[in-house]
C-alpha cells in the first residue's frame, strides 16, 4: 500500500487543534488497509499517531477497539530532527524503532516509512510498515556472544602453545574471557578437602570491592562432594556478598590428569543463564585454561630437572675429550653406545682435525690460537660428522692455560622433539584457525541482511566449524590422556554387537551424504569379549568415519566378524584410496598423514589412528591393515573373548 493505492480527501474538518490532519475513515482501499499481514500505522506530518489497523493493535497487545489516539501517547515522536526529516523529505525510509507494549514491555521493531499524498499531490499522511525484529536481535547477540567466546579459545591456545610466560598472561586471558561472556569476575580455584585456593582471578575495575573467596566458601563442602558438576547459585545471599543479586557459575576443569579445579564466573541478576545454550565453548575454554596452567607447571618441573641433569651430565659426560691448544688428545672416554664411540687407544695421541670436519673442529679451536684461546668456555651446536648418524653438541671447558675439555652431546633425539614440537604448533595454529576463520565469516554475512534459507544456511556452518574445533581439541586432549597414561579403561566382559551397531549408526548419516552403504550383516549370536564401551565406540567410529572418507561416492564399505578360540576379529573393508607401502610403518604415529591423502586435499587431522591403536593397547588388543593403493583398505580389530 502506497502513495499510488492510499488517498485521502481533505476536509477542514480534518484539522485538528494542533493545525494538523485526522484520519477521516473515507480512505479508498480501507478494507486492504485493515486486512493485510502487515502492521500499518498512519500518522500525521508531526509523527504523531493518526489511525493503525487491527495487526498493528495486536502487535503492542490490544484488543479490537481497545487502542485509541489518547492511549498513543508519543508513540512516534522521534526526538531527533533528522530523523524527521528523512522520513518527511524521502519517499521511502527504512529504520531501527522501539514500541511499547500494553504490558509496558519495549518491542524493538523495523520500520518502513513512505509519504502518502493527497489528490492535488500534497503529503497529507505517513505511511509506517513495522517489522518485529527481536528475535533477529536476539539471535544477533548469541552470534556475537559465541564469536566472542571462540575468540577466547583462540587466545587461549596461543597461551597454550606459544607463551612463555603464562602465569603473567592469565589476568589478561580471563579478563577477556570476563568481558566476553559479559560477567564482572573471573576466577580459578582449587576446592579440596574443605580447603579453598584461588590460583588467578581478574574483578572488573568498576566492581573493586568483590571477593571472590567470600562467596565460594559457603558452598566449599558442596564444591568439594562433586568436583566433576557444574555448580550454579543464581541468587547469593547479600548476606554472603558485598555485590548485591551476585549470580555464581562453577565449571570444573579437565586437565590431562582429570579435573582438578574450577572456572568460577560471576556476574548481577542471574546474567549467567544464558550459558546452556553455548556451554560447550565455555567448558572448552575452561579446561584449555586448565591444560596452559598444567603446562605451567610441567615447565616449571622440567626446567628444574634440566638444571639437575646439566650438572650430572657436565660431570659424567657421554662423551670426554682431553686437548691442548694444537688440538691433539690426550684422553678419550666415551659411552659404548655413543655414536662417536672409539677405543680409546685408537683415539689418543691423534689430532681432533683428523677425527672430526675441519669445519667444526675449527670452531672449537682455530688453526692459529692466541693467548685468549683457553680463557673462557665455547660451544658448537647442532652439527653432524661425515660417516656418523646423528646430531650432536659439543662444549669445550678450559682446564688451564694449556688444556680443554670437550663434552659432546648427542642431541639427536632432541632436535627431532624440537622439530616436532615446530611442526605440531604449526599444524595446530592452522587447524585451529580454519574454522575460526570460517566461523567468523559466517558471522559477517549473517550481520549482512539475507534471506531465511540463506540464514539458515550461515547458521548450520557457523555450528560445523564451532565443532570441528572443539572435536579438534578433544582429540588433542584424549592423545595426551593416552600418552601420559591418565586415562582411565575398564576390562570388563560384554556384549560386542551393541557397540557395533551404535558406531554404525553414528556414521551412517554421514555416509547417506555421499550415497555410501555400510554392509553389515549381525548374527543373534552373542559376541562377548574383554573391553570398555566408550573406548570401543572411539575405536570403531574412527574405523568407519575413516573408511567413510576415504571411499568414493556411491560406494560399500563391508564389516566383518569373525569367531576364533580365544579371541574375536572385526574387519572394516572399504574400496577407495588405499595407502602406500612407505606410508605403513608411520601410518598409526600422531600426525601421520601418506602422501595421496594430502593430494586428494581429504580434511584430517592425523591423530584418529594414533588414538584407534593406543586404546587397543589399553585393552590388550591389536589391529592390522591390508592396502592396495587406488583399491582399498581393511583394518582388521582384535580382541580377547577369553
Amino acid at each position: 500500500m502506497d502513495e499510488k493505492i492510499l488517498s485521502a480527501r481533505r476536509s477542514s474538518a480534518d484539522m485538528d487543534k494542533q493545525g494538523g490532519r485526522l484520519w477521516n475513515g473515507e480512505l479508498d482501499y480501507r478494507a486492504l488497509f485493515e486486512q493485510t499481514g502487515d502492521c500499518v500505522f498512519i500518522v500525521n506530518l508531526d509523527l504523531n499517531l493518526v489511525t493503525l489497523n487491527p495487526q498493528a493493535a495486536r502487535l503492542l497487545g490490544y484488543s479490537n477497539g481497545e487502542y485509541s489516539a489518547a492511549l498513543a501517547g508519543d508513540l512516534f515522536n522521534l526526538s531527533d530532527p533528522s530523523r524527521r526529516r528523512i522520513i518527511l523529505e524521502n519517499r521511502l525510509s527504512v529504520f531501527e524503532h522501539v514500541l511499547r507494549r500494553k504490558d509496558g514491555t519495549l518491542l524493538q521493531v523495523e520500520l518502513s516509512s513512505s509519504l502518502v499524498h493527497d489528490v492535488k499531490g500534497e503529503p497529507a499522511y505517513i505511511q509506517l510498515i513495522a517489522r518485529d525484529i527481536g528475535e533477529r536481535k536476539k539471535n544477533e547477540r548469541l552470534l556475537k556472544r559465541n564469536v566472542r567466546a571462540q575468540s577466547i579459545i583462540g587466545e587461549v591456545t596461543a597461551v597454550l602453545f606459544r607463551s612463555s610466560n603464562i602465569e603473567g598472561s592469565m589476568p589478561e586471558v580471563l579478563e577477556s574471557l570476563g568481558y566476553a561472556v559479559g560477567v564482572f569476575s573471573c576466577v580459578i580455584f582449587e576446592a579440596r578437602n574443605s580447603t579453598l585456593r584461588i590460583r588467578h582471578k581478574w574483578v572488573d575495575p568498576a566492581v573493586p570491592e568483590f571477593d571472590a573467596e567470600t562467596v565460594i566458601m559457603p558452598f566449599l563442602d558442596s564444591l568439594s562432594k562433586f568436583p566433576d558438576r557444574v555448580f550454579s547459585v543464581p541468587d547469593v545471599p547479600e548476606k554472603v556478598s558485598s555485590t548485591p543479586k551476585t549470580s555464581m557459575l562453577a565449571i570444573p576443569i579437565q586437565g590431562a590428569l582429570g579435573m582438578w579445579g574450577f572456572l568460577g564466573l560471576f556476574d548481577k541478576d542471574d546474567h549467567l543463564s544464558w550459558l546452556p545454550t553455548s556451554f560447550d565453548i565455555v567448558q572448552t575454554t575452561a579446561n584449555l585454561l586448565g591444560a596452559a596452567i598444567e603446562r605451567m607447571h610441567y615447565e616449571e618441573t622440567l626446567r628444574l630437572s634440566e638444571r639437575r641433569n646439566r650438572i650430572i651430565v657436565d660431570a659424567l659426560p657421554d662423551l670426554l675429550i682431553r686437548v691442548d691448544r694444537s688440538g691433539r688428545i690426550f684422553d678419550y672416554n666415551a659411552n659404548p653406545l655413543h655414536p662417536l664411540y672409539m677405543v680409546a687407544g685408537a683415539a689418543v695421541g691423534k689430532n681432533l682435525y683428523e677425527l672430526w670436519d675441519q669445519e667444526i673442529a675449527g670452531k672449537l679451536l682455530p688453526r692459529i690460537p692466541d693467548e685468549t684461546l683457553f680463557n673462557l668456555p665455547r660451544t658448537v651446536e647442532n652439527f653432524k660428522l661425515p660417516g656418523k648418524e646423528g646430531v650432536f653438541e659439543a662444549r669445550l671447558f678450559p682446564l688451564s692455560k694449556l688444556e680443554a675439555l670437550i663434552i659432546v652431546r648427542d642431541i639427536t633425539e632432541q632436535a627431532r622433539l624440537n622439530q616436532m614440537k615446530s611442526d605440531f604448533v604449526n599444524w595446530a595454529s592452522h587447524e585451529l584457525r580454519t574454522p575460526l576463520t570460517a566461523a567468523i565469516l559466517m558471522t559477517e554475512l549473517l550481520r549482512q541482511k539475507c534471506t531465511p534459507e540463506e540464514t539458515e544456511e550461515y547458521l548450520g556452518t557457523l555450528t560445523n566449524e564451532l565443532n570441528r574445533q572443539k572435536n579438534l581439541i578433544n582429540e588433542l586432549l584424549m592423545a595426551g590422556r593416552l600418552e601420559n597414561g591418565s586415562l582411565r579403561i575398564e576390562h570388563v566382559m560384554l556384549d560386542l554387537l551393541p557397540i557395533l551397531k551404535d558406531s554404525i549408526s553414528a556414521i551412517t548419516p554421514i555416509a547417506k551424504k555421499r550415497n555410501i552403504r555400510l554392509a553389515f550383516e549381525p548374527t543373534e549370536r552373542a559376541c562377548q569379549v574383554w573391553g570398555d564401551v566408550s573406548a570401543l565406540k572411539q575405536v570403531f567410529v574412527n574405523l568407519l568415519s575413516n573408511a567413510v572418507k576415504f571411499s568414493p561416492d556411491g560406494n560399500v564399505i563391508e564389516i566383518e566378524m569373525e569367531w576364533q578360540e580365544d579371541t574375536v576379529s572385526v574387519s572394516v573393508t572399504d574400496h577407495g584410496l588405499g595407502i602406500p607401502a612407505d606410508a605403513m610403518p608411520y601410518l598409526f604415529d600422531r600426525f601421520y598423514r601418506a602422501r595421496n591423502v594430502s593430494a586428494a586435499e581429504i580434511h584430517g587431522n592425523g591423530i584418529g589412528l594414533f588414538i584407534v591403536k593406543s586404546l587397543l593397547k589399553e585393552l590388550d588388543g591389536s589391529i592390522s591393515v591390508d592396502s592396495k593403493v587406488n583399491e582399498g583398505t581393511t583394518f582388521t580389530v582384535i580382541l580377547r573373548s577369553k
